[in-house]
């Protein structure tokens, strides 16, 4: 199926699993409220599913998007690309911090080359997809053409139709590529209205002469792209995104498509799910914010979807690690919902 019917083809949550929830949660043995945020993630969840009460998820998928950055020749960071490939090689081989999370939670870990400058045809267990080796300088001219950007998207909707045909319950976003915070921070701020300077962070860590050039090179983007009078999404995804951002969009369109929740991970998910919303607004029925990044472009972008981040553990790596936590609290949300007993059923008197 093409990404671009699937577009036209989605459909909001259900008002009526939604508020089925919300009664159910009035029913259950505890005061009014007393599980918090907890009581809104079951009724979110509750209008993703088809059904009353709904299954709790136990079969979610990190999808781990990796791509790298013509953007870097900028000077950007001081991280050498070739860390994308070794850190591909790195998940692969079960020893990232993604590895042992997933292993912790339940889940099962996919790493898709859509992007990677180095050759991975070798690795084993790597999904092949790769549409090109790396992006074009964002700073100067276009990231891609809108062609790659739409052959990526297909890439990242395939790939999670796939996981749902297999089994999959649950999509988790994760990343990896080293420069991606600066397309990233370039989509936010061009869709947020905001400054750049409020939605760029140091990413790996940068000192504060490099944090001037990547600020520069990312209004130099945006510049760009405003001569360029773009307003489609996917052009403008295009000529100042990254490859993985292009595949997480198709990742959540097709989450979103067949009714399964997308937990997103750090600020390039965040991004992916900016671009998405474009695309068609009633994505965000279907998106839940594993946590919150300490990348400011994270809580612009949460903000202009109206999410509200289940963990803020002031973690920037990326990989898919803070939505990946966020997994149990999901699940306990759903859990309580459809096992707990209502007053009636108990025998408890109610206050």
């Amino acid at each position: 199926m093409n990404f671009k019917e699937a577009i036209n083809s989605i459909e909001p949550g259900s008002d009526i699993n939604y508020q089925k929830a919300v009664e159910r949660q009035s029913m259950l043995t505890k005061p009014a409220g007393a599980l918090g945020f907890l009581e809104e993630l079951s009724c979110q969840f509750s209008a993703i599913s088809d059904e009353f009460p709904p299954k709790v998820p136990e079969s979610p998928v990190v999808c781990v998007f990796a791509s790298d950055h013509g953007v870097l020749e900028e000077g950007i960071t001081p991280w050498p690309q070739e860390v994308t490939t070794q850190m591909v090689a790195n998940f692969l081989a079960g020893g990232a911090a993604i590895n042992a999370i997933a292993k912790q939670v339940g889940a099962k870990v996919a790493v898709i080359d859509i992007g990677v400058a180095g050759d991975t045809s070798g690795f084993a267990g790597v999904i092949d997809k790769k549409i090109r080796a790396g992006t074009d300088n964002l700073a100067r001219r276009p990231a891609m053409s809108v062609s790659e950007a739409e052959r990526a998207i297909q890439a990242g909707f395939d790939v999670a139709m796939s996981m749902i045909d297999a089994g999959c319950d649950m999509l988790v976003i994760g990343d990896m590529g080293i420069g991606n915070t600066t397309p990233s921070a370039a989509l936010i701020s061009w869709y947020t209205r905001s400054g750049v300077e409020e939605t760029t962070g140091r990413g790996t860590g940068i000192d504060d002469d490099r944090m001037l050039v990547k600020i520069k090179a990312i209004k130099s983007a945006l510049e760009r792209l405003a001569n360029e009078k773009l307003s489609d999404p996917v052009h403008v995804l295009a000529s100042i995104g990254g490859l993985e951002i292009a595949g997480m969009v198709g990742l959540i369109l097709a989450g979103s498509f067949r009714r399964i929740p997308v937990v997103l991970d750090g600020v390039i998910a965040d991004a992916a799910a900016v671009v998405s919303f474009q695309l068609n607004q009633k994505v965000r029925s279907f998106l839940f914010a594993g946590h919150l990044s300490q990348e400011p472009g994270a809580q612009k972008s949460l903000n202009y979807l109206g999410l509200k981040p289940i963990l803020t553990l002031d973690l920037r790596l990326g990989e898919g690690t803070g939505a990946c936590l966020s997994i149990p609290i999901i699940q306990s949300a759903v859990r309580t919902l459809v096992e707990m007993a209502t007053f009636d059923s108990a025998g408890v008197s109610e206050g």
